[in-house]
């Protein structure tokens, strides 16, 4: 039984499994699941397995209309947002969790401040902070959002300013 770690890398494997290679594409799903998996569980919280699973199909489908290698984490994690903020969508979430899960902090307790204050944020503006963190910019959260550009922009000011807010009495 191959391992992931025994994988060929996936800008190896994404040649073969553009030119229908099933053997080449299972493997490149299995070798980018863990990355697609953690983005999903950030932005849906309770549904980042269905929103895995989502995301996944979407890549396997779409895997044909990449054209530079090069771009391919970049497009994997374009999708995988999409995708999980369709799935909280559809789920009707309440509840974003916080992007801090893929970031290693100082004090293991700003994390779970930094948890604590954006759950008390609304969900418009735990789920543009979050695609921030991302590093989408606000056309592209604009995208993902199916928002105009001006409301992104608008909600993130405002989230950034909750936030702020929220933050200063935990700070202390």
């Amino acid at each position: 039984m191959t391992t992931v770690s025994e994988l060929p890398s996936p800008l190896t494997l994404l040649p073969r499994a553009q030119s229908g290679d099933e053997d080449a594409m299972n493997h490149l799903l299995t070798s980018i699941t863990p990355y697609v998996a953690r983005i999903c569980r950030s932005v849906t919280h309770d549904d980042g397995a269905d929103a895995t699973q989502e995301a996944l199909l979407a890549i396997y489908r779409g895997l044909g209309t990449l054209r530079e290698p090069a771009a391919f984490y970049g497009w994997v994690r374009s999708v995988t947002i999409r995708e999980a903020v369709r799935t909280a969508k559809r789920y009707g979430e309440e509840r974003t969790c916080s992007q801090m899960e893929s970031r290693q902090e100082a004090n293991p307790l700003d994390a779970v401040h930094i948890s604590d204050v954006l759950e008390r944020l609304s969900q418009a503006h735990r789920q543009v902070l979050t695609l921030r963190a991302y590093g989408l910019n606000e056309e592209e959260m604009a995208e993902v959002l199916a928002l105009p550009v001006g409301t992104v922009r608008s909600r993130l000011f405002r989230a950034r300013r909750r936030f702020q807010e929220a933050w200063q009495p935990s700070a202390a």
